[in-house]
């Protein structure tokens, strides 16, 4: 395979509102979906609507939300051999999209706290290994440092923010960090490769920056994702990662841009298109 995921699953249920609620606040939803997630999850699907051929480990509770999670991997065809299975709740996550597109979330994490790292086996194909904050640094480090051994790439997308092992960081070929996780490990990186996404304002890779693709936003959830599913999928095949990076901001752009049963359908031609018709103009 050429990317290997180990990461966080979530279902999200996915709530339409005026506004975000504040502290005691309620307020009146117009919609809910229950909707595949976590960074994991997430970043497994993305590289695989984007043409790349996609492993994932993780782990599901015993539960209906179990089901849906495992469902949604296998019909995006991604190999599910070392999904692993857990007799408690699987992880879900809450989240409040506003009028204007922007989001809140709270996530349980559940099954993704239990994921065994000594039952993961790299695929003996793997070029890029992608990672996440949401399930427990010993899993990261320990896949790492398998992926180290066989000269795969390792890429960490540190969110949420957490403190990070020395010993992982120095087993990293990139980390991947939005404006305020870059903020959280500023002098904390021993110059490790790092790339700032900055939302609308594009990304900052190597002290460059590459200016992102105008749209009119839908919902921001799941951009970074998108985002770094697409530049793994590129990368894995065989593009530079600089050369990568307009087609995985396209991705991200078109992503925002398109609601939840669009989103569905987002494909490696529907990218290419968006972003030679932007480049066009």
């Amino acid at each position: 395979m050429s990317v290997f995921v180990v990461g966080s699953l979530h279902l999200d249920v996915v709530l339409n509102a005026p506004h975000l609620p504040g502290l005691d606040e309620t307020v009146t939803g117009h919609d809910v979906a229950y909707v595949f997630g976590g960074k994991g999850g997430n970043q497994a699907l993305a590289a695989a609507k984007m043409g790349a051929e996609v492993a994932f480990a993780g782990r599901v509770g015993a539960d209906g939300f179990g089901a849906t999670l495992r469902e949604t991997l296998t019909a995006s065809g991604i190999d599910i051999t070392q999904l692993q299975h857990d007799p408690g709740p699987s992880g879900m996550s809450a989240a409040i999209v506003d009028a204007q597109g922007g989001y809140g979330a709270v996530i349980v994490s559940a099954a993704n706290l239990n994921i065994a790292a000594e039952e993961i086996v790299l695929p003996p194909q793997t070029r890029i290994v992608l990672l996440q904050n949401e399930i427990p640094e010993a899993v990261n480090l320990a896949v790492a440092q398998q992926a180290r051994a066989m000269g795969a790439q390792v890429w960490l997308n540190a969110a949420p923010a957490r403190e990070v092992s020395a010993a992982l960081m120095d087993a990293l070929d990139l980390l991947i960090v939005n404006r305020v996780e870059a903020a959280f490990y500023a002098g904390k990186t021993d110059g490790t490769d790092t790339l700032t996404t900055l939302g609308a304002d594009g990304v900052l890779y190597r002290g460059k920056a590459h200016a992102g693709v105008p749209v009119e936003v839908v919902s921001t959830h799941g951009a970074g994702d998108m985002f770094v599913g697409a530049l793994a999928a590129k990368v894995a095949r065989g593009t530079s990662l600089v050369d990568a990076l307009p087609f995985a901001q396209a991705a991200a752009a078109l992503h925002v841009a398109s609601d939840l049963q669009a989103r569905a359908g987002l494909t490696h031609a529907a990218v290419t298109a968006f972003l030679i018709d932007h480049t066009s103009r």
